[in-house]
């Protein structure tokens, strides 16, 4: 368990479901205490139509009351200028940020990776000011990845950002990661 480590999840609708349900279960699993919070209504419907239902709106709560900011891929959430300061705060307090697929390209656009290499989907590594071709990339205090099909690497690399590698060995046990043959 890691006593006293909160996650703060931004949703909106068209998120990426497989990015966002599968890093709220690592992170869970890990024991740091996760809120998903919507820019808009309780209940958001992914990509591909399935509903969450957010804990919190984001006029709700306190976002510099969290330990890290994560933005599943989704383009609705490029449209807030809400998430542009937030990211920029959250990078002036050092706090993790840390963003999947599209998502990034909100970092770039707040100036957070001007000086630091980052990953995003494929095609759209002219957004970003250093793109390399990785599945997951930690800079300093920013962490990004690629998409879906990296969810899991990314929300394991969180964990260990945030728990340590011990906590990661624990949660791949959980999960049953390398026990195949």
């Amino acid at each position: 368990m890691i006593i006293g480590m909160k996650a703060l999840i931004l949703i909106a609708d068209h998120f990426e479901d497989i990015e966002a349900s599968t890093i709220i279960s690592v992170l869970r699993k890990a024991g740091v205490e996760v809120t998903v919070t919507s820019l808009s209504s309780s209940i958001v419907t992914s990509t591909s139509g399935v509903k969450i239902i957010a804990d919190k709106k984001f006029g709700e709560i306190d976002p510099y009351a969290y330990d890290i900011l994560i933005l599943p891929g989704g383009k609705n959430i490029f449209n807030s200028g809400d998430v542009i300061s937030l990211v920029r705060n959250f990078n002036k307090k050092n706090k993790f940020i840390a963003a999947i697929n599209t998502s990034p390209i909100i970092l770039a656009d707040a100036g957070l990776l001007d000086d630091k290499i980052a990953t995003v989907f494929p095609g759209y590594e002219n957004r970003l000011p250093r793109p390399r071709a990785a599945k997951v990339v930690v800079a300093k205090n920013i962490i990004t990845a690629r998409g879906p099909a990296v969810a899991l690497d990314f929300s394991l690399k969180l964990v260990e950002v945030l728990a340590g590698k011990k906590t990661v060995e624990k949660i791949k046990k959980l999960l049953a990661i390398d026990s195949y043959v």
